[in-house]
This record gives structure tokens, C-alpha cells and sequence, in this order.
């Protein structure tokens, strides 16, 4: 069985990460869905690349930081802080 030789080392799917692995699953199975192979394909290599230049040797959560904090609540499906004036009176 395959021990990691560090406890905080993320699991990997061959090679790749679970989101880079996803940054590149996603748009081949849209391209094989579609008919579109090609296509699906030049996405899926520009995904994984994207998304690792997007990491960048920081943790998968700070891409999740950073959608929580730049793209709208209706996009992540996380719920936004409250204004500071309405603080008081939510807690």
C-alpha cells in the first residue's frame, strides 16, 4: 500500500491533484459529450495548466478564498458577510 511520505501531502489521481484533476476531466468529458474531442481536449490541457498557474503552490482553499471573495454569492453558492452596519443586529 502507498504511504504518503508527508502527512499534509494532498491525494493525488495519478499524477494530479483532485481539482487539477477535475480542471481537466471536465471539459474532455464535455468534449467527448459533444462530439467536439479536439476541442475538449486543448480545454482540458489549458484547464489543468490554468488552474495550477492559478494555485501556484498555495493550498486548493485559497482558490476557494478567492471565488469567495471576487465572484458573486449566486456563483459559489456560499452565503456573503453581512455589512458591517447589520452585524450588530444579526449576532
Amino acid at each position: 500500500m502507498f504511504h504518503p511520505s508527508h502527512l499534509d501531502d494532498p491525494e493525488l489521481i495519478g499524477f494530479w491533484t483532485l481539482d487539477e484533476f477535475l480542471a481537466m476531466a471536465v471539459p474532455f468529458i464535455w468534449g467527448i459529450l459533444t462530439q467536439h474531442v479536439v476541442i475538449g481536449l486543448m480545454a482540458a490541457g489549458f484547464g489543468w495548466w490554468g488552474f495550477r498557474k492559478l494555485k501556484a503552490g498555495k493550498a486548493s482553499s485559497w482558490v476557494l478564498h478567492m471565488a469567495y471573495w471576487h465572484l458573486p454569492s449566486s456563483f459559489t453558492g456560499l452565503k456573503a458577510t453581512p455589512p458591517s452596519h447589520l452585524r450588530v443586529m444579526v449576532g
